[in-house]
């Protein structure tokens, strides 16, 4: 089996991306993209593009394109819309976005200089809600409603491929027996004398697949990324010779996979102009093609201006302290925060 596909779009945040990080990666496509927009909170002031895929929203200057944010949908807590003081248009309704990445939340307020026009935020909020009602595409699934009266609740897209009855699951000592399905986009096991002892592993979520020799003897192993739990799955086919035609059908298929995944965020404007039409991400990355980005202080200094303080706590200014690491006054960090986790942030 290949290597596990590296899907960071949708499960990152980054700041003045390269240019090959602005490229759709396969899979990935454009939903809609909006000029006039203003980055109200990081670049208030200035007008810019937002570009809105399956996996993520990007947001550019017009004038500086280095000047760049890639929010993977993934990341977002929470989204309102809110009044907010823009330099373009004064108090204006806007969209903000909150979200948490390598446990540091962030906050974007996007505002729409098309006055009156609710685009922006049906087409934001509707693709999040897509996306967030898609998560078996893309997660490991453990006792979920996989099943609707023994029967297999397909997923939009989804084909299966094979049934495979008398599989024991390596769980626990005894084994449990069970059905297991192999389809175009996931792994299924489920427990025969109870439905709901069952678990669905995305293509998206393999690390690997081996053979390896077990208590109970030859087995299929199923491993996931660390991102859904690093599990380590067992399976037990007879005879052997099937055991060995599922590892090869399952290599094949996610083979094919990986080459165009799925991650199931089907969604298509009701309302698309000329202008969406045209709006094609690699359009955007031609017309800077000689732009070499570089990394820098600006750099830096875009994680302190999207920071966000937990919403739960009430927030307080904090009081200067004196850094002797800096040798300079600062606000006092949140307890728990040290000022290396900020450098941190940037080397991830």
């Amino acid at each position: 089996m290949s290597e596990s596909m590296n899907v960071w779009q949708d499960r990152e945040i980054k700041f003045d991306c390269s240019l090959g990080e602005f490229n759709c990666r396969s899979g990935e496509f454009l939903i809609d993209s909006l000029d006039s927009v203003e980055d109200t909170k990081g670049n208030s002031g200035e007008s810019g593009r937002i570009i809105i895929t399956n996996l993520r929203f990007i947001w550019h200057a017009d004038e500086n394109q280095r000047t760049n944010l890639s929010i993977g949908l993934n990341c977002i807590l929470n989204i309102t819309t809110k009044p907010s003081k823009t330099k373009l248009r004064g108090v204006s309704e806007s969209l903000f976005i909150l979200t948490k990445h390598n446990g540091v939340k962030f906050e974007f307020i996007f505002t729409y200089m098309v006055p009156g026009s609710p685009r922006m935020f049906q087409s934001i909020l509707s693709v999040h809600k897509a996306y967030e009602s898609s998560k078996l595409y893309r997660e490991v699934k453990l006792r979920g409603a996989l099943l609707n009266k023994g029967q297999l609740k397909h997923l939009p897209k989804e084909q299966l491929y094979n049934k495979i009855n008398g599989v024991w699951n390596l769980s626990s000592d005894q084994g449990n027996l069970g059905t297991f399905y192999i389809t175009n986009i996931r792994v299924i096991w489920h427990a025969n004398m109870n439905e709901n002892f069952n678990v669905s592993v995305p293509y998206l979520q393999m690390k690997g697949i081996k053979i390896r020799d077990s208590k109970f003897g030859t087995a299929l192993v199923v491993e996931t990324l660390p991102n859904s739990g690093n599990y380590v799955l067992g399976f037990k086919i007879d005879p052997e010779e099937k055991l060995k035609d599922v590892y090869k059908e399952i290599s094949s298929l996610y083979k094919i996979f990986s080459s165009s995944p799925i991650f199931g965020v089907d969604f298509e404007l009701e309302d698309k102009t000329q202008s969406i039409e045209e709006a094609r991400l690699n359009s955007m990355v031609e017309k800077c093609d000689d732009i070499e980005i570089e990394q820098s202080q600006e750099h830096a200094d875009a994680f302190a201006s999207y920071y966000a303080y937990d919403q739960n706590e009430n927030f307080t200014v904090q009081e200067p302290v004196y850094s002797q690491e800096l040798g300079l006054a600062i606000e006092k960090l949140k307890d728990g925060y040290e000022l290396k986790n900020l450098w941190d942030i940037l080397s991830g």
